[in-house]
């Protein structure tokens, strides 16, 4: 019994694991390459976008 639950905690903790791991690379993708395009496109000013990135970078730091 003691033995299933260890594995069901191992289980998990991967899975959340991974979770964030996506998440962080999901930010970090958006901020290198889909903001910048979208920003050039719609026409913001290269320092709010540097500010918009800056934000997103500290967002995947906290997953």
């Amino acid at each position: 019994m003691n033995q299933n639950t260890q594995d069901a905690t191992v289980v998990a903790s991967e899975g959340s694991e991974m979770a964030s791991l996506l998440l962080g690379a999901g930010f970090a993708l958006a901020s290198l390459i889909l903001l910048p395009a979208v920003a050039q496109r719609v026409g913001l000013g290269s320092s709010l976008t540097i500010a918009l990135r800056g934000a997103l970078m500290r967002a995947a730091n906290r997953f």
